[in-house]
């Protein structure tokens, strides 16, 4: 209490005792995959497709994180963190160094084409800028189908931040320059010489632990766990790694099931899995029945792969769909909240299915919680399945375990003022009244069962599950009971005859 010593007015500022609590967001993703450039360390933000090409470059062929990335935001995916994996070999932590082009003479310098030129590249030697400029001073410009998309003003000197070879290495994605061997650096003359593009990076083993990847280097899933905003988490890649015999299969099952285990410890995000390419009905069910560990109300699993644009071959392709997913789960949060079911919305940017599935064979699938992507005449190719993986039906559907999430983080989150507070009865009504009103705001709004708020939901914290055993350990027990809506998954209209004179006979 405040000192009053000597006569006057006052105004002080107390506390009402309300703490409102804030929900947490719902829709950011996480995606591990293959990029031609960025960081291999750190998980990085990106919150829009200019963010995501500045920092790991566009599409590239044989990959699929690019696709993922750019359908994510194109379903309505407001923001990312990327995690970039392929730059070690499975016996070696030095990244794989880039495979490049024939080497094209400049005076003394050697050029070459980088992976990122997948065509014809003309280096143009130009004065500096500036009035009387060094006599080592020279200007690089850099075109591709007649643009100059590069310009680097360099010196010969290599004592200087300037230096050709590192100045360039540092900022261009299209070429490399080299020093010819046992000659003196010059500055060129003033020419044009064209780089024939590169060949394709060369591709390194890929091994399970790659992706699992470790907490103190912020690799891998192990990156991914000092994020504690992210909800979901893709691996698009990881078949990509497969086509390409990257991985095998056992490292497959391994690298998903320690996402699964990934989202199951951290409590707080849900695994969006890619079944792999080329399965009819009958052999996804078959791989989905094989894989006896994929049990887990934390993953969810879609099929089949989606046919998408490609812009490296200028065609459609197939990619695996969960970035697209990813997105259209941000959409559905942002357009209804996180308990309408992510499911019965157009896959944006999907022009075909690799399989087209009947209903027949979707029977086969949903009751073991494969979420079939469906086209329908006039209604474009749907999400047509909301379950994870769990066998235990009380998690059966995929929105319900994402609404226990935003609940469990949002009361987290929104009660950390309780620590060290006097564990009284004091503190017991405000708890109560606190996550009450939370909760009662969530079921206003759709999210819980009930046609009351005492049906929807209760709280309770009192001396009876608080005993004076409890308060002696310092501990505060407040129980909480959620009835969550569920999805209409199956909508059944009866429909019977009647006639006019059973009506008569009745009157």
């Amino acid at each position: 209490m405040p000192s009053y010593l000597s006569p006057g007015v006052y105004v002080e500022e107390v506390q009402t005792g309300a703490r409102p609590i804030e929900g947490v967001g719902t829709a950011v993703a996480a995606f591990v995959g293959f990029a031609e450039e960025g960081p291999f360390h750190r998980p990085t933000l990106v919150t829009n497709w200019s963010q995501y090409t500045q920092t790991f470059g566009g599409f590239t062929e044989h990959t699929y994180l690019a696709h993922a990335v750019y359908g994510y935001f194109a379903n309505g995916g407001g923001a990312a963190y990327i995690v970039r994996v392929g730059g070690r070999s499975a016996d070696s932590s030095v990244p794989e160094k880039p495979t490049t082009g024939e080497t094209v003479r400049l005076g003394t310098l050697r050029i070459s084409a980088l992976p990122g030129a997948t065509s014809e590249v003309t280096v143009q030697v130009a004065d500096a800028d500036g009035e009387n400029p060094p006599e080592d001073r020279f200007k690089l410009l850099v075109s591709q189908d007649g643009k100059v998309v590069e310009t680097h003003e360099v010196s010969t000197r290599k004592n200087i931040k300037s230096y050709v070879v590192t100045q360039v290495a540092e900022r261009s994605r299209l070429i490399q320059v080299t020093e010819a061997p046992g000659t003196t650096l010059a500055k060129p003359e003033r020419q044009s010489v064209t780089v024939p593009p590169a060949g394709p990076p060369a591709a390194a083993p890929v091994d399970a632990q790659e992706y699992v990847g470790d907490l103190a280097e912020r690799t891998g899933f192990g990156g991914l766990e000092t994020v504690d905003e992210i909800t979901m988490v893709a691996m698009p890649d990881l078949m990509s790694a497969y086509q390409r015999g990257l991985i095998d299969a056992e490292g497959v099952r391994t690298v998903q099931l320690a996402a699964i285990s990934h989202c199951e410890q951290m409590g707080d995000r849900v695994a969006v899995l890619d079944a792999p390419p080329g399965l009819n009905a009958q052999r996804a069910r078959e791989w989905r029945n094989d894989e006896a560990g994929y049990d887990s109300r934390y993953a969810a699993l879609y099929y089949p792969w989606i046919k998408v644009f490609d812009p490296p071959t200028g065609r459609n392709t197939l990619v695996p769909p969960s970035g697209h997913v990813a997105g259209i789960w941000a959409r559905s949060d942002a357009e209804r909240g996180v308990h309408k079911a992510p499911a019965n919305e157009v896959v944006r940017g999907a022009v075909d299915l690799e399989v087209s599935l009947s209903k027949g064979e979707q029977d086969l699938l949903n009751p073991i919680g494969v979420n079939c992507l469906r086209a329908f005449a006039g209604r474009g190719v749907r999400v047509w399945g909301a379950r994870t993986l769990s066998s235990d039906p009380a998690w059966r559907y995929l929105n319900v375990r994402r609404l226990f999430n935003y609940l469990e983080e949002s009361i987290l989150v929104g009660t950390q003022w309780v620590v060290f507070e006097p564990n009284d009865d004091r503190l017991w009504s405000s708890i109560r009244r606190n996550i009450g009103a939370f909760l009662h705001e969530e079921w206003r709004r759709g999210s819980l069962f009930g046609r009351t708020a005492e049906e929807a939901f209760y709280v309770k914290c009192d001396r009876e599950n608080n005993p004076q055993g409890s308060i002696d350990l310092g501990q505060v027990v407040c129980e909480i009971g959620v009835a969550p809506v569920k999805p209409a998954e199956f909508v059944i209209f009866r429909l019977a005859q009647f006639s006019d004179s059973t009506s008569l006979i009745n009157e």
